[in-house]
């Protein structure tokens, strides 16, 4: 800011001499002369804050239409990469890569019964992502008065010491464990009596019958024993290892719920391809939050029309929907008190028919209050 300021350079000498792309330097200046009075070098306040109004705001526009509010979330972290040469953006494992490399990590929360993103934070640092579970479940009990009942997450998600949290607060969960040698070895040590054969369901081929070792275990940072479940036959090389609070369900129950965990994955990568969400428009994190936000709300609404249309498409890809509903022709009338879309034939029509998508009818605050009326041919 002296530099620019105070010296007079140029914001692209300033840019390039401090490591910024010159976009990112003209934000930083536009937010100094807003308040230039502001306090620096601030130590960061670690655990819950508020969740940003966007989110609010469009948790509650899921409410206006009778979404039910979930009960089991899937959670995950994905990193849009950068390929820029911000010196403020740091560097974060990019799975499609297989490698480390400057990206914005964002964290994502998925509801297990109807696949709707209702939860994203781009706005994340390395010391603050362990800590942003805690930030979830604190917006979900502001936002419905309770907390989730349950949350499925991977294995770096978070800590021991926040899962002893979630566990103080009654909030189910489970989780993989990281092996390591030692435990192999524990765990090769076992007796075959101690292991037992389970049948799962909705499994195909030879892994419906894993074996399993049902134990109870301390942790570091976990106050209470915690279940273990470890699992072999289940087509790895090497055994899965689960930790969970449920300390009464079926391990087979645990086990099929832990593996539809993988969907949130696959609604990541509908995202990218369809919605271009590793399409990184700027290294400012507000702007990144801003876009993750537009591409999860458009992914979620595309994911209530899959479901109201049922027949199939509830788990088609969001361009199968766009090809099969949104992409046609047809036409527009506009008058002094309504806006009328017509479109002409088509094959699918029928369904969105049935789904009770014809002569809609919508007022739109944002353009005279007119009613916007939706014709189906």
């Amino acid at each position: 800011m002296r530099a620019y300021f105070a010296d007079k350079l140029p914001s692209k000498e300033v840019a390039k001499r401090f490591g910024y792309t010159d976009g990112s330097f003209l934000v930083l200046a536009h937010q100094f002369r807003q308040n230039p009075q502001r306090e620096f070098y601030l130590f960061s306040v670690k655990g819950p804050q508020v969740a940003p109004k966007k989110d609010k705001v469009w948790f509650d526009a899921m409410k206006s239409i009778n979404i039910d509010r979930g009960i089991s979330f899937d959670l995950d972290f994905h990193s849009i990469p950068f390929h820029g040469e911000d010196a403020l953006v740091e560097k974060h494992y990019i799975s499609k890569r297989s490698r480390k490399q400057k990206g914005i990590l964002v964290f994502l929360a998925q509801d297990a019964k109807t696949r709707v993103f209702c939860y994203a934070n781009a706005d994340l640092r390395k010391d603050e992502q362990n800590d942003e579970i805690l930030q979830f479940v604190e917006f979900w009990k502001q936002r419905t008065g309770n907390y989730p009942q349950e949350l499925i997450l991977d294995s770096k998600l978070t800590t021991y010491a926040n899962l002893n949290k979630l566990n103080q607060k009654g909030i189910l969960f489970m989780t993989l464990r990281r092996r390591s040698q030692k435990m192999l070895q524990l765990i090769n040590d076992e007796p075959v009596s101690a292991w037992r054969r389970i049948e799962l369901e909705s499994v195909s081929r030879i892994y419906r019958t894993p074996r399993i070792l049902d134990q109870k275990i301390a942790l570091k940072d976990y106050q209470e024993e915690i279940r273990q479940l470890v699992v072999k036959d289940l087509g790895h090389e090497e055994p899965m290892f689960l930790l969970t609070n449920h300390l009464k369900c079926s391990a087979a129950k645990l086990i099929n719920r832990y593996a539809k965990r993988m969907i949130i994955e696959n609604r990541i990568e509908d995202s990218i391809d369809f919605f271009h969400m590793d399409a990184l428009s700027s290294s400012v994190a507000m702007k990144v939050n801003l876009d993750v936000q537009l591409s999860l709300m458009a992914s979620s609404l595309y994911r209530l029309l899959a479901l109201k249309i049922a027949n199939g498409y509830e788990d088609a890809k969001s361009s199968h929907l766009f090809r099969d509903f949104i992409d046609a022709t047809g036409n527009i009338r506009i008058t002094k008190k309504q806006i009328t879309v017509e479109f002409q034939k088509r094959a699918h029509n029928p369904l969105l028919i049935a789904a009770g998508l014809n002569n809609i009818e919508t007022r739109i605050p944002w353009i005279d209050n007119k009613i916007l009326r939706i014709v189906l041919g």
